[in-house]
């Protein structure tokens, strides 16, 4: 899923996102909320309506923003407490406030509040922050008043600690929710951490519910969460990447600035259908890119969307057709 926070893929237009495969996107209800407010959204006629995608959308509840303005924020049993970085006006995010705030958005799939904790948390703060995210999924159950129209998913926390990880999954599994989310795995651990993580936690997960790992989405960390069960992902990366002038060329990172490409008039990737590969050369994007068009970055991100959308298709087609470790088993060594 890529991912559009305030409504928007950065970069991409709704139409362009849809030439790149993309069936899903996520958008952030913390920054949503903050700017235009949900009541706009609302009036607009929703948020499908309001950026003209009328694909799937999924919202992070805004427990994201627990971890990340760790600085602005204080956190008790009732919810959190934020300081805008916008205008210095505090929020208050309560489980139930962030289900409304999703409701009236009108997102296909809305996320549990939750507490994420840090990767250098102790296991006394990440039992705490585990209990805690359970108890406010029971309070966002109850907060939901369009369950017949949108999905809730639940998350599970625990951290670095398999028996927490255990002890959550099983009990988010008896709630019997409409998904399933891994979180707390993408906020400093290494790679093959994350790894371990999530073969231990995604087989616990019903099978016949989405099971989706939150922000992620290298090539390497989606096989491997494949390979264990997972479904779903979002992450910046390919427009991140191609704000800073990189594409995702077969599974490498490929600086479009570098000297080698000045002279280089074949397409980015000729294998690859989307408008960049199909339209410029490489050259023409290393010149874009050095001289800080924009073109060439919003070029890039429609290529790496692209990219790792077919990669996933990909995958897909492999496990249909029982080729998954023939074909992807490179991306699963060590």
């Amino acid at each position: 899923m890529p991912v559009g926070t305030l409504g928007t893929v950065k970069g991409v237009t709704p139409a362009q996102l849809e030439l790149t495969g993309a069936q899903m996107i996520l958008a952030n209800t913390y920054h949503l909320h903050l700017q235009p407010g949900e009541k706009i959204i609302t009036n607009s006629g929703g948020l499908h309506q309001f950026m003209g995608w009328s694909g799937p959308i999924l919202t992070d509840s805004g427990g994201f923003q627990v971890f990340s303005l760790q600085s602005l924020r204080q956190i008790s049993e009732g919810g959190v407490t934020f300081r805008s970085p916008r205008d210095g006006r505090i929020i208050e995010l309560t489980p139930e406030r962030s289900i409304q705030i999703q409701n009236a958005l009108g997102a296909d799939v809305i996320m549990a509040f939750d507490e994420c904790p840090p990767a250098t948390a102790n296991r006394s703060e990440v039992t705490e922050a585990t209990e805690r995210t359970y108890r406010w999924l029971e309070r966002c159950i109850e907060a939901h008043e369009r369950s017949s129209e949108q999905a809730l998913f639940g998350i599970v926390q625990g951290g670095v600690y398999p028996d927490l990880r255990s002890a959550a999954a099983k009990a988010l599994t008896a709630l019997d929710l409409d998904g399933y989310a891994i979180g707390g795995v993408s906020v400093g651990e290494t790679p093959e951490l994350i790894n371990s993580i999530v073969r231990l936690t995604a087989p616990q997960l019903p099978r016949e519910k989405p099971r989706y790992l939150m922000g992620v989405g290298t090539y390497r960390e989606m096989v491997q969460a494949i390979a264990a069960g997972v479904d779903l992902f979002d992450c910046v990366i390919p427009t991140r990447f191609g704000r800073h002038g990189a594409a995702l060329v077969g599974g490498e990172r490929w600086n479009l600035k570098n000297a080698r490409f000045r002279e280089d008039f074949t397409p980015l990737d000729s294998n690859c259908p989307c408008y960049a590969c199909g339209h410029f050369s490489r050259a023409y994007l290393n010149h874009l890119v050095r001289s800080r068009e924009m073109l060439g970055y919003i070029l890039l991100s429609i290529h790496n969307i692209t990219e790792l959308i077919r990669f996933t298709q990909a995958i897909r087609e492999a496990i249909l057709g029982d080729r998954f470790v023939a074909q992807f088993g490179k991306w699963l060594e060590g």
